[in-house]
């Protein structure tokens, strides 16, 4: 057995203490109930952890991760976190972050045969093709992949939004809201894409709307709207 391996557990040993020494009843709250107020939908890369970045602590965001941070309609998986986010944990903000050097997007972006990975990948040359004149008008290679990885989290954001549930949930409740960020790994910081959702969904609602309201355009609630300086 490796030291690196022998080194996870003594890692949480100690942070168990940390916890303890802090809170004795710490542990049992958690193993009670929790109840998040946001749903964190990320890339799977290992330098890009949700909690850490947002710096909140076990129980305050539900998470899912995967290659490229993508919410494809049939995949049962990241539906299924939606829906037990959305239902039973009543979550009230959607999160899709995406990052800049993900691998997933550059692999997306090659001209090469990945293998099984390549259905996985069609997701996000998809978004190229949906935004190709924009993209290919960018002459700079690494500004072209970031803008992409932006796109990406954008579409991403767009597919959460066609889903009847999340619009029917809207409708009735005035949430959940839904976010596009990426979080800048040159520089740790998070950036808030702030996605004209409104500006979107006045193109393609005809379509998407499944709510049975024609009020239906996702905007920021007055309280997440940042203050005007």
């Amino acid at each position: 057995m490796s030291d690196s391996y022998k080194a996870i557990f003594e890692n949480n040993r100690k942070w168990v203490e940390s916890k303890l020494q802090q809170d004795p009843h710490y542990f049992d709250t958690l193993a009670r109930i929790q109840s998040p107020e946001f749903l964190y939908i990320g890339c799977s890369d290992s330098r890009v952890t949700a909690e850490e970045l947002m710096g909140v602590q076990p129980g305050e965001v539900f998470v899912h991760r995967n290659v490229g941070n993508i919410v494809n309609p049939i995949d049962m998986n990241s539906s299924s976190v939606i829906r037990y986010a959305v239902r039973y944990l009543k979550v009230k903000h959607i999160i899709v972050c995406g990052h800049y050097n993900c691998g997933g997007v550059a692999a997306a972006m090659e001209q090469q045969d990945h293998g099984a990975l390549n259905a996985w990948l069609r997701n996000i040359r998809d978004v190229y093709r949906l935004h190709r004149d924009e993209l290919d008008a960018i002459e700079d290679q690494q500004a072209r992949y970031d803008r992409l990885v932006e796109l990406n989290v954008q579409e991403q954001c767009v597919n959460i939004i066609k889903m009847a549930m999340i619009q029917k949930l809207y409708v009735k409740q005035g949430y959940p809201i839904v976010y596009g960020w990426v979080f800048d790994i040159r520089t740790g910081l998070l950036k808030d894409l702030e996605i004209d959702f409104k500006a979107i969904l006045s193109d393609i609602m005809k379509i998407y709307n499944v709510s049975g309201s024609k009020d239906l355009n996702f905007d920021k609630s007055e309280e997440d709207k940042p203050e005007e300086e």
